[in-house]
């Protein structure tokens, strides 16, 4: 574990707010990507504020504007280069202090780019953002353009000041990096290799938020239950806890949180302890993430997932096997180089097979620096959607299947607040992330709750209060 507490660095953060004092200055963050990346605008947010600036959601009245981004989707580009050409003449107007981080910035000819063609201040990457305050103090006083990346693999930052976007449920990074390099992936290349945090600072941090009403937490990190493999490997890992098995339990342990949450795990790492925590563990949910990605073991071996189809419905099995109430959610790309119609047919027989709760559906998209990316036979764009409609529909038709089974069902339900469809009406989610609607009244907010499910509308379930 290399670790580093913060000190140095945010001295910086004193210096900004003591330029801004009394300025009543604005910023406005737009997060792009995954929980990963929302967890770090988190301690992006959390800096900021302490140097003195307040939130907007108006970017056009913002001092301050920070794009976090991503760079798993191709789109995402577009959609970055679309927002820097539509701030330009907010920067032009009032001077607004333009800040860009995250994955993409760990790409070369992306910032590149940028600095060829757009307008901004700071860039800084997955592995800097802890500098942000130093970033923005320069560029305050010497008016100049800086350019914050490192391209080694970052340590683990302690200690940043974080604003938490939800009062009930947070998520609390354990691990940074990958190891695996699936061929259409860049993770790795832009997030670095697998680092592990303390358990110590992990279960402090849990303990931190239980005090302060959390109830719901998700435990982050791109491939969790690998967590504290590299460093027993290397013979580092000098802790009790040195395993994500032994992570789950001790989280567990903690009181005041009633449920726990991990995104986003490997098959090929569910080994039997892990399992066993899940089985154990009452306040670990059993609903799990399980990527699949293919259901076609040559596209599996192609995407370097390094398990087959059979070994991934045994899986399934196993833990259904071992834990009978548990459900999957899971990760599918429609259109890998080289897949065919008969390949993807055993995407759609896993998917039947195993009846997922919840699929993210992913079309696949290119990305520069991926192995795949070099891969001949690249799949007409007319036959990924053609492919992508097919599971589309079969998954919406396994969803009302699905719902049926929660009707006359009770279900404990932590209260999150309001509907945001209807102002009268109660909501929460199922262990199985299902949204419930029900009436009650605004003191329920933040408890659990049992709630029998009257009946099902597809993207949610109607409850009443027990």
């Amino acid at each position: 574990m290399v670790k580093k507490e913060i000190n140095n660095e945010l001295e910086y953060i004193e210096k900004v707010r003591k330029i801004n004092e009394g300025k009543n200055l604005k910023y406005y963050i737009l997060t792009m990507g995954c929980q990963l990346n929302e967890n770090d605008s988190e301690k992006i947010s959390g800096m900021i504020e302490q140097m003195g600036y307040t939130l907007s959601d108006d970017i056009m009245d913002s001092d301050l504007v920070i794009y976090n981004t991503c760079c798993v989707r191709e789109n995402a580009e577009e959609k970055l280069f679309g927002k820097l050409g539509e701030v330009k003449k907010l920067k032009e107007a009032r001077g607004t202090i333009i800040a860009i981080g995250g994955c993409m910035m760990q790409e070369k000819h992306i910032v590149d780019k940028i600095k060829k063609s757009y307008k901004y201040d700071i860039i800084f990457g997955t592995h800097t953002l802890h500098n942000f305050p130093k970033d923005l103090y320069n560029a305050i006083i010497e008016n100049k353009k800086i350019t914050d990346i490192l391209d080694i693999d970052g340590e683990i930052i302690e200690g940043l000041p974080i604003k938490r976007n939800d009062s009930i449920r947070a998520s609390v990074t354990i691990m940074n990096g990958c190891n695996n390099f699936c061929t259409y992936c860049i993770v790795p290349y832009v997030r670095g290799r697998e680092r592990s945090r303390d358990p110590e600072d992990i279960i402090q941090e849990v303990k931190s938020l239980a005090e302060q009403g959390y109830k719901e937490i998700t435990l982050l990190g791109q491939n969790v239950n690998s967590y504290m493999r590299v460093e027993r490997e290397k013979g580092i890992c000098n802790t009790k806890i040195n395993s994500f098995a032994k992570l789950l339990r001790a989280v567990n342990e903690i009181e005041g949180i009633e449920k726990i949450r991990f995104i986003s795990p490997h098959p090929k790492d569910f080994t039997d302890d892990v399992i066993e925590a899940i089985r154990d563990c009452s306040k670990v949910s059993k609903f799990i993430h399980l990527p699949l990605q293919s259901g076609n073991t040559r596209v599996l071996k192609a995407m370097n997932r390094v398990y087959t189809k059979d070994e991934y419905l045994k899986l399934v099995d196993k833990m259904k096997n071992m834990i009978p109430e548990i459900k999957f959610s899971t990760d599918i790309i429609v259109g890998f180089p080289g897949e065919t119609d008969e390949e993807f047919e055993d995407t759609l027989d896993v998917v039947n097979k195993v009846k997922f709760e919840q699929i993210f559906m992913f079309i696949y998209s290119r990305r520069l620096g991926t192995p795949a990316d070099k891969m001949e036979e690249q799949v007409p764009e007319n036959i990924k959607h053609i492919r992508f409609d097919k599971l589309k529909n079969l998954y919406e038709e396994l969803v009302v299947e699905n719902n049926k089974e929660y009707i006359n069902t009770i279900q404990k339900i932590l209260v999150e607040g309001y509907s945001k469809t209807n102002a009268n009406l109660l909501t929460g989610r199922t262990d199985t992330n299902k949204v419930v609607v029900f009436e009650g009244k605004s003191d329920l907010i933040g408890k659990i709750e049992d709630v029998e499910i009257i009946s099902e509308h597809k993207w949610y379930l109607k409850g009443k209060l027990i």
